[in-house]
């Protein structure tokens, strides 16, 4: 699948690959991006399912995998990749069974595990919005409190309805992501471990769950030689809670990407 994707930055050295999360858009990431794109070509891709990519019912590991390798192939045949969450999963999936494709990896607040967060109640809230009462983004914000008390979620979930589109529409897949849940918050189980030779580092938040004593020991089965860098007041979404932090820790891991 062609993903949709930004390109920013100089060429030359090897492009930084950045993939969202679940329910996300390459947007997301736009203060590292806009960092790292100082001295590095860097790319924003939208998964599968997600912004203005294409749709498809498969949405497990192996086929969003898939997609950011025919991407990366289209790039030259090989990035540094940062994948935050569920596109961390993706971008860890795509390192060991094709590890050629990417120098460096980076795992934000993720780990190789399955998890037991109930991501469907965010579904049930958007699929039960009257999209044809809609005409502000403030409207669907007040229709969502009750079941998405966290204005900061509804925010991030908002950035993914359409207002231009009549009636107003989500760009996300929902029936393919709540049909594909159970492998989103699992792990598959015949990948192998240790096939990744690069230099890896994990970013986790220390307010988040996430990434835990179990995770922690997963993450180094399958990368023994991973850094793991918690950063102090950022919770799951670290990118948005200390952009800055995570910006400089990119550039200084990433380097020049020669």
């Amino acid at each position: 699948m062609k993903l949709n994707h930004t390109v920013a930055g100089p060429e030359g050295a090897l492009p930084v690959l950045l993939v969202h999360g679940l329910y996300g858009q390459g947007r997301n990431l736009g203060a590292q991006a806009r960092r790292l794109a100082q001295t590095r070509r860097v790319v924003t891709v939208d998964l599968r399912n997600h912004g203005d990519s294409p749709q498809d019912m498969d949405a497990d590991y192996p086929a969003l995998a898939g997609d950011l390798a025919r991407l990366i192939g289209d790039l030259g045949g090989r990035v540094d990749l940062v994948g935050h969450s569920m596109g961390g999963k993706a971008a860890m999936v795509l390192a060991l069974t094709q590890p050629d494709l990417v120098r460096r990896l980076v795992i934000m607040d993720i780990a190789p595990v399955a998890y037991d967060h109930d991501q469907t109640r965010y579904i049930d809230s958007m699929e039960a919005l009257d999209l044809s009462a809609i005409t502000r983004r403030s409207q669907a914000d007040a229709a969502m409190a009750a079941d998405v008390p966290e204005p900061g979620v509804r925010a991030f979930l908002l950035q993914n309805l359409d207002l231009k589109a009549t009636p107003p529409a989500w760009k996300l897949n929902l029936p393919a992501l709540r049909a594909a849940m159970p492998q989103i918050v699992g792990w598959p189980g015949d990948l192998p471990q240790g096939s990744f030779p690069g230099k890896v580092m994990a970013l986790r938040g220390a307010r988040s769950d996430y990434v835990a004593d179990a995770g922690e020991a997963a993450l180094r089965a399958h990368f023994p030689q991973v850094r793991i860098v918690t950063l102090k007041d950022a919770g799951h979404w670290l990118h948005a809670d200390a952009p800055e932090a995570v910006a400089e820790t990119l550039v200084s891991f990433l380097g020049d990407g020669r």
